[in-house]
């Protein structure tokens, strides 16, 4: 299902990727991890692994780590197709935004976005059947740290045209600090390089004393 028309090429990383997740978390011995909607059932398999080896091997090594979402878009979806999730595998580049798109890259990809030819809903209910509205309006509401009901009362009834001109304002304002300081940092790749190696340094000062406590409750010789 997850590889949709590319099914007959899907790569072995598809099936191993949750399992690679749950190995990062775990090795870290997280609580809490943020996640979107769509990675909640990743972080299942991580709590059952977690579990099951706790169980196993009668240790509380591995906490059950809780998933952590806020915000209102806690599943962005697609700018061309509200019924996908917005990937940067999409064919399309304006079924998504990037943080490295330009301010002009940003508005034509709101203004393009799909919408359906009635005004802006009048009650949260209404967004049921309307899914690229309630993608737009999810964005929005969390762009601006707000709520989608607040969004709605604002814009009850309005045409979507300058609806997509406040929200590409909006998304313009709060993403070019973020790539302007994006393109600062690639023009420095040598302190790109030390952060990389500072925090590689941090994580194996973390992880290896959980993995060489994981081997020994497990039996491996080390």
């Amino acid at each position: 299902d997850k590889a949709g028309k590319n099914s007959e090429n899907v790569s072995v990383g598809l099936f191993s990727y949750p399992t690679l997740m749950a190995a990062d978390i775990l090795i870290y011995l997280a609580t809490h991890v943020p996640v979107g909607d769509d990675q909640k059932q990743h972080l299942e398999l991580t709590r059952d692994i977690a579990q099951k080896f706790n169980n196993d091997f009668e240790t509380d090594l591995f906490p059950i780590p809780e998933p952590l979402i806020f915000g209102e878009a806690t599943r962005v979806m697609s700018l061309r197709d509200g019924s996908k999730k917005m990937s940067k595998s999409d064919p399309s580049d304006y079924s998504r935004i990037m943080l490295t798109d330009t301010a002009d890259n940003i508005i034509q990809k709101i203004k393009k976005a799909k919408t359906d030819p009635q005004p802006l809903p009048e009650k949260t209910k209404d967004l049921n059947s309307r899914p690229e509205a309630e993608n737009l309006i999810s964005i929005f509401a969390s762009l601006n740290d707000d709520s989608i009901e607040a969004v709605i009362s604002e814009y009850a009834g309005k045409e979507f045209s300058q609806f997509k001109k406040d929200l590409a304002d909006l998304a313009v304002s709060k993403l070019e600090p973020i790539t302007s300081e994006m393109n600062k940092l690639m023009s420095d790749i040598s302190y790109i390089d030390s952060v990389l190696n500072d925090g590689k340094i941090n994580a194996i000062n973390v992880a290896e004393p959980v993995l060489a406590k994981t081997k020994e409750i497990i039996g491996f010789l080390s």
